[in-house]
């Protein structure tokens, strides 16, 4: 038995593998204390090991001329590491074992230097070699975390400035900034709760059960048997807790309900959102950030979207218990809330869940099963999403007539690509409906700070230590940015605060207010007149209305549907130019791209802004046959010049870049290896475009007898750089709104 244990080899691969066990068992979070979990990973380690140590030994006298000893401990070891890699590390095999590698190494210069010491004798060797050791180590911790970085961080944003006058210079309030309201925080639910004393004893009002069997009849199974253990409770009885902000006052109040997404259910995440909740309270809004946590993803399942419908319903279902205290009795709560003015927000696979909410508003039954009739009918006016998916719920949501809003972090390792523009273009807007939609999207911010117990690693350990987060901004910045922005929308929704109507038009006008990032904002509205979208046909020389395109002198001339960086549908086409030319080129040779109206559109006289959203392009598609071709000295860039001509023959022509800070390319390491970024996640970057304008005083001050009303075409002349690929969509015109 002492030649099959006490060996230095063994003692190193057993000191690896429980070590390994160990830190795994730490962040295996099934309920029971940390240290714990981390002494039972150690056991399992240690016993796994000694159990297959065993096997092969008896297995090994088959193997004659192949060392026993040594073979057995690889082996084992190797096997333990497999079996751990599978179900706990999950890393990529050469990441892993190559580290697990350099472990070993580390392990067994330890174990030989220990033993050289005690057995042996020889200090001075053992002692080298235990410093050799430590010293690798430690190297090697270092040197795994300097591949943390921003290796593109010169590249995200224009060199080009302008002038803004900020909101802030107009006399505006930041929304950020605490209101006048005393606040009263309290909690509703079952009081009955096993697990949140905060829904038990803690309750300021008790709430009734809801049965939701016939949304999630996935609940069966091991989900159902660890779940009811855990919480108490099964899916026939999901309890009603809240957390609520409430401005103290008359009323009624509007309302902001909060739903998270689906992080780990023993890791509670309503409480995230209390820096919201007492901002709105404090400005006269009520703030609720529900509880779905019981829903959310654990050790023993998730339930992989199918439970997206209950979690909006959930949210529907505290909306008619409010509704349910507003004609009730008890004067701390009747008539507090404006139910025709409500916003939901939603984080995660709650920003999905939100848009269902607001799609299952308005239906009498369950679209998935008709059995489940519906009563709800309240007035959602707007919806948040933060982050959200778009792909969870096997329906896709298209909503009309609402106001939206989507914040997305261009480091977010959870959602990677910003999915809340999807609901963004598939939302519709009649006519005379007075609301916007619009998207934010931030440099430097990840998935989870925008709830403020995520944290700023959006994986758990150990896959978090292959994340890139040096780059990342800090938590207290990234909930900057969303309040300034959810306070904000609520305003402007809740309260008809036009005056912060600007800011989504255009990010820049905000600065002061926000973290020093790089951001790009998208908005659109029924008063934007959009003339080519490029969507609907294959022609690129035509568009609706009988609008005529041509493109003169370009290298690359495409309409295209902008892909997400994993190769996912943006759901929205564009088009894409690309040029190259020396600086002396002939008038005859710039490339221009033209826009023909007809004569039954050449009426836009009332019109004050000219429109379009555009973003930077991957400059490599531009081809050279050979090297003639390239400019000597490319002015890369893509400024371009907008020319209205009307059917006058008079013209004006303006830089894109007087009115516009344009965006560059933003883009993302995700973790600490290239490789894996194109292996997990997929391209460093992801076209998102940017809503630009040009007043069209600005063409008048050029040529005054330019008629409007006489419209006779757009030009996109590119004259500014030499060399560039640029994204464009939406061209359009903004009319005054009489």
């Amino acid at each position: 038995m002492k030649d099959l244990f006490f060996k230095p080899v063994f003692l190193a691969v057993t000191f690896l593998v429980i070590t390994l066990f160990g830190v795994a068992g730490y962040h295996y979070a099934i309920g029971y204390p940390a240290w714990v979990t981390m002494l039972v990973g150690t056991l399992i380690g240690f016993v796994l090991l000694i159990i297959l140590k065993l096997v092969l030994t008896w297995i090994a006298p088959f193997v004659k001329k192949i060392p026993i000893t040594l073979v057995t401990t690889v082996l084992g070891g190797f096997l333990a590491l497999y079996i751990m890699r599978m179900y706990t590390f999950r890393w990529p095999s050469i990441l892993f074992y190559g580290l697990a590698l350099f472990g070993f190494v580390c392990f067994i210069l330890l174990t030989l230097g220990v033993w050289q010491i005690i057995k042996k004798k020889n200090a001075k060797k053992g002692g080298f070699l235990v410093i050799l050791s430590v010293a690798l180590g430690v190297l090697g911790f270092y040197g795994f975390n300097a591949l943390d970085g921003d290796p593109y961080v010169e590249t995200s944003s224009s060199e080009e400035t302008i002038d803004v006058t900020f909101l802030s210079e107009m006399g505006i309030e930041d929304p950020s900034q605490k209101g006048d309201f005393e606040v009263e925080v309290f909690t509703y639910g079952s009081g009955t709760d096993e697990k949140r004393p905060e829904y038990a004893a803690g309750i300021k009002i008790k709430t009734p059960t809801v049965d939701a069997s016939r949304l999630l009849p996935e609940w069966k199974g091991k989900k159902k048997k660890w779940r009811e253990k855990y919480w108490g409770f099964g899916v026939d009885s999901f309890p009603l807790n809240a957390r609520v902000y409430m401005p103290k006052g008359e009323g009624p109040f509007p309302m902001v309900m909060m739903v998270h997404g689906n992080h780990s259910m023993l890791d509670y995440s309503d409480g995230g959102y209390a820096y919201l909740g007492e901002l709105l309270a404090s400005r006269g809004i009520i703030g609720v950030s529900v509880d779905e946590n019981f829903i959310n993803g654990h050790w023993s399942g998730d339930f992989m979207g199918k439970e997206m419908p209950t979690r909006a319903w959930l949210l529907l279902k505290h909306l008619e218990q409010w509704n349910k205290w507003n004609d009730g009795t008890d004067p701390d709560i009747k008539g507090k809330v404006d139910m025709d003015n409500i916003v939901l927000v939603g984080h995660s696979r709650g920003g999905e869940a939100v848009s269902i909410a607001a799609a299952f508003n308005k239906l009498d039954r369950f679209p998935d099963n008709g059995n489940e009739k519906f009563n709800f009918n309240f007035g959602i006016q707007g919806i948040i999403t933060i982050a959200p998916t778009d792909y969870r719920y096997d329906r896709e949501i298209s909503l009309e007539d609402i106001n939206y809003l989507s914040i997305q972090g261009a480091y977010d390792s959870d959602e990677t690509s910003f999915w809340g523009m999807r609901p963004f273009h598939r939302l519709q807007f009649s006519e005379g409906f007075d609301g916007f939609k619009a998207g934010l999207y931030m440099n430097h911010a990840n998935h989870g700070q925008f709830n403020s117990t995520w944290g700023r690693s959006d994986f758990g350990a150990p896959m978090k230590w292959l994340l890139n987060l040096k780059p990342l901004i800090s938590g207290e910045e990234q909930r900057q940015a969303a309040k300034v922005y959810v306070s904000a929308f609520a305003e402007a929704v809740l309260k008809g605060n036009k005056d912060y109507q600007p800011m989504f038009q255009n990010v820049d006008l905000v600065s002061d207010w926000l973290p020093k990032e790089d951001y790009r904002s998208q908005y659109s509205d029924i008063h934007k007149n959009v003339l080519v979208n490029f969507e609907g046909d294959l022609d690129v020389t035509s568009a609706s209305n009988d609008i005529k395109l041509s493109a003169e002198n370009f290298k690359v001339w495409r309409e295209t549907e902008l892909l997400a960086r994993d190769g996912g549908s943006q759901q929205n086409n564009a088009l894409v130019l690309g040029w190259s030319h020396g600086s002396d080129i002939e008038t005859d040779s710039i490339p221009i791209y033209s826009i023909r109206l007809p004569d039954t559109l050449q009426h836009f006289g009332t019109a004050d802004t000219l429109a379009l959203s555009m973003a930077m392009a991957d400059i490599s598609e531009l081809k050279f046959e050979d090297e003639d071709e390239k400019p000597e000295t490319p002015k890369v860039g893509f400024n371009f010049s907008i020319m209205l001509q009307d059917s006058l023959g008079n013209f004006a022509s303006v830089a894109l870049a007087d009115n516009n800070k344009l965006p560059g390319t933003i883009k993302t390491k995700f973790t600490k290896f290239k490789f894996l970024d194109k292996e997990m996640i997929g391209e460093a970057s992801e076209i998102q475009l940017k809503s630009c304008y040009v007043p069209i005083s600005s063409f008048l001050k050029q040529n005054d007898s330019l008629n409007l009303s006489k419209l006779q075409s757009i030009n996109l002349v590119f004259d500014r750089d030499t060399l560039g690929v640029v994204v464009l969509d939406d061209i359009g015109f903004y009319r005054k709104n009489n």
